[in-house]
């Protein structure tokens, strides 16, 4: 199997603390990976920002600004060219998915799909109190947004899986990403809510079993991401492993460290491959 890293970010990203990308291809090449995917967040629509919500830097932070969409492409093209002979750079974008913004979605696939070789399409924002808001910018965010709004923590979940699963269905054009983000994001914050359940609901497993149902079917894949390890109110991965023991036979993983910082490159590559080995 191919040391492959499918989900990075650069120092486009608003909200990651990268200096220069090119010490992160730099260190993805010692540490012995193969390719590197890179997956900037998107820029978003403009008529998204008329109704998002929240914490004002979870609103503004959420995706390349514009002015930079054509820099970041021809930046990482550059460093694709540079280290050719020592690891493989695919360019690419990790793609929101906004229900009520498919159409300027396929409209910004129909401009750059042509340039883009390998993207990711994934849900970052739910409706909530006052519009659409963040599902992983922190605790008390998600509670005041998200939790009050839904009413309980299984139910926000549920929601949550209910997006994925449009996104899955969703007619993006030709140039629809083939990998699925973090598919269970939106338990990031669960071990702060200790007077919740937080297990899965029945709901929650049914829409689990048609999203890898669709998977297969449409012969996407799984965005693997590691990063939920890492965050104290998680320790766990996107999505767990308990879920894809369940349903995520004949599902295609992809290995994705979600580095927004140098140190990220790598992190759980090992925890990766023994669920992989087990799977």
């Amino acid at each position: 199997m191919k040391k492959w890293d499918g989900h990075t970010h650069t120092e486009y990203c608003p909200h990651g603390t990268i200096d220069d990308t090119e010490r992160l291809v730099l260190r993805a090449i010692e540490l012995g990976f193969e390719k590197y995917s890179i997956t900037e967040h998107g820029p978003l629509p403009t008529s998204f920002f008329e109704v998002a919500s929240g914490a004002q830097d979870a609103i503004d932070t959420a995706g390349i600004a514009w002015s930079d969409w054509e820099h970041y492409l021809k930046k990482m093209l550059r460093l694709k060219e540079k280290y050719k002979h020592d690891i493989e750079i695919t360019v690419g974008v990790e793609l929101d998915y906004l229900a009520d913004f498919e159409e300027d979605t396929r409209e910004f696939l129909a401009e750059y799909g042509v340039y883009l070789e390998e993207s990711i399409l994934s849900v970052h924002f739910l409706n909530g109190v006052g519009g659409l808001r963040a599902i992983d910018y922190s605790a008390e965010d998600y509670h005041e947004g998200i939790l009050t709004y839904y009413g309980d923590f299984q139910s926000a979940q549920e929601e949550y899986l209910r997006m994925v699963q449009k996104s899955i269905q969703a007619d993006l054009g030709k140039y629809k990403p083939k990998r699925i983000g973090h598919i269970s994001l939106a338990r990031k914050f669960f071990r702060s809510y200790t007077n919740e359940n937080t297990d899965f609901s029945a709901k929650c497993h049914a829409y689990y079993q048609e999203i890898f149902n669709e998977l297969r079917k449409k012969q996407l894949q799984i965005d693997f991401n590691m990063a939920g390890l890492f965050k104290e109110n998680c320790l766990e991965m996107y999505p767990p492993v308990e879920i894809l023991k369940q349903y995520g036979q004949g599902v295609k993983l992809v290995y994705g460290s979600d580095s927004h910082d140098l140190q990220d490159v790598g992190r759980g590559y090992e925890e990766f491959l023994s669920v992989v080995n087990l799977k």
